[in-house]
């Protein structure tokens, strides 16, 4: 059992990732499953389990994609976009900063898979328009490609990984929030540090921000777009609400979705139809199917091995537990892809019987090793196979040598900074003996106090004068 366990979920694996001839990664995964449940490696228990972990998870994604699309096609990301890069004031580096801190925000609240859909053409078709061809783009579109999903910490919706974590171990949205709010801004910063390490020459002294539409110009439906303001600030309160009320953030989600569908319906901006159509509805199937073959590893023995280590961890005190688990979670995730890693994690993480202040560093430990761990491997997360494809569309190739080369030099140091950030917030949190609510208002207060830290710093460099002229409007064929 323990051999065809294994083989089943490296043969699904590779499809999910390799994907030969178009093949859908929800016929991949759901092959899996039924071939695991014919040869009894699971049971229909077992299928019901997942069902009632992975649900709201694949909804929540689902709905927050939705809301995205209709954002989207309205202008607002690209709106939003433009005004930061206006703001930067033909500023380079500036420019560089604006483009980490949009992607931070849209992955925070939209979810990473979303953002990273969305802002990748936004981003290059930015950088195309003022002029920058080559290399030039490069600093961009990996800082791009980078921030979503290492700024996909602080909320329960930020990313798929999030999601399931939380409901494995019933965690709210508001606890969740307070543990990770903090680590999230340290990781943030830690990765605009190591973008600015490895992409410092690359990065254009100035642009001509003359090139650029005015922001304005890029809102599509201005009714609809107002409105769009409202759902958001609602939807954020009721996710606040969830945890107190007891509800489902799919359950939030999705009427914040429906809403602003039903908003669209007139608007000459937005095609519903299509909009819903290309909704990640196989989503629903691959998570069922993927975490079913999961299940199976676990049915066979293998989380039983990854439990002694973790004991070990958690054994050794706060430190090791969060500093190793993310390490352990980290290094699967890029080997094995993170969404079968962290649940893989997260039973042998149950198995521990691990309690108290260690058990909530092994479960955001294992959290944010599965959230940045996969930016070392083209094949760790979805989100980057998906980044890969969209600038493959643009003529704009990045080699997985050079992105393996290049993605080991930036997760590394940006990991081992985020898990020391959680180890002291929650040394700080146990210390103070704060409640979930106090400790989500400290958090936000701390990160408040390093993001001003932080654009202090920033602010020394001096606006330079535009040294890239307007040349070519699309099309590089660049090749990294």
């Amino acid at each position: 059992m323990e051999a065809a366990a294994l083989i089943f979920f490296v043969i699904t694996l590779i499809l999910v990732i390799w994907q030969p001839k178009g093949l859908n990664i929800a016929w991949s995964a759901s092959g899996g499953a039924v071939l695991a449940l014919l040869l009894g490696i699971v049971d229909l228990a077992d299928a019901g389990t997942v069902v009632g972990i992975v649900w709201n998870a694949t909804l929540t994604l689902i709905a927050l994609i939705i809301i995205s699309l209709v954002l989207d096609e309205i202008g607002f990301f690209e709106w939003a976009a433009l005004h930061m890069a206006r703001y930067a004031r033909g500023n380079g580096l500036f420019l560089f900063v604006m483009i980490v801190l949009l992607g931070a925000a849209t992955s925070a609240l939209f979810a990473n898979d979303g953002a990273i859909l969305i802002l990748t053409p936004i981003v290059l078709s930015m950088m195309m328009r003022m002029g920058f061809t080559g290399k030039l783009i490069l600093p961009f579109i990996m800082a791009a490609g980078f921030i979503v999903d290492t700024a996909s910490l602080p909320f329960i919706i930020s990313n798929l990984v999030n999601i399931l974590s939380a409901d494995f171990f019933d965690v709210g949205f508001v606890e969740y929030a307070s543990r990770m709010i903090v680590p999230t801004v340290v990781s943030i910063i830690s990765s605009l540090i190591v973008l600015y390490a490895v992409f410092r020459r690359s990065i254009p002294s100035g642009y001509e921000a003359s090139a650029l539409k005015r922001p304005e110009e890029a809102i599509r439906d201005r009714r609809l777009f107002r409105l769009a303001w409202f759902v958001l600030g609602a939807l954020l309160a009721a996710y606040l609400l969830s945890e107190w009320m007891d509800i489902p953030v799919s359950l939030v989600a999705g009427v914040a979705a429906v809403i602003l569908l039903l908003m669209a319906r007139t608007s000459p901006a937005v095609n519903i139809g299509k909009l819903v159509k290309s909704a990640p509805w196989n989503v629903v199937i691959f998570s069922i199917g993927m975490y079913m073959v999961v299940y199976g590893l676990r049915n066979a023995g293998f989380t039983d091995m990854l439990g002694r280590l973790i004991r070990e961890l958690a054994d050794h005190g706060l430190f090791a537990a969060s500093l190793g688990m993310g390490f352990i979670a980290g290094i699967l995730s890029s080997v094995m892809n993170n969404l079968p890693t962290v649940m893989f994690d997260a039973l042998a993480i149950q198995d521990t019987q691990a309690e108290g202040l260690v058990r909530e560093a092994l479960i955001y430990a294992n959290v944010i090793g599965s959230d940045l761990g996969p930016k070392m491997t083209p094949i760790g997360s979805l989100a980057t196979l998906l980044w890969l494809h969209v600038l493959a569309t643009k003529q704009v190739k990045v080699g997985w040598g050079y992105y393996f080369r290049v993605g080991v030099v930036l997760t590394l140091p940006t990991l081992f900074m985020t898990l020391l950030g959680l180890w002291l917030w929650l040394c700080a949190i146990d210390a103070l003996r704060l409640g979930v609510w106090s400790a989500l208002v400290a958090s936000v207060c701390v990160a408040v106090l390093l993001i001003a830290a932080a654009w202090l710093v920033m602010r020394r460099a001096r606006p330079g004068k535009a040294t890239v002229k307007p040349r070519s409007t699309y099309g590089t064929g660049a090749s990294l």
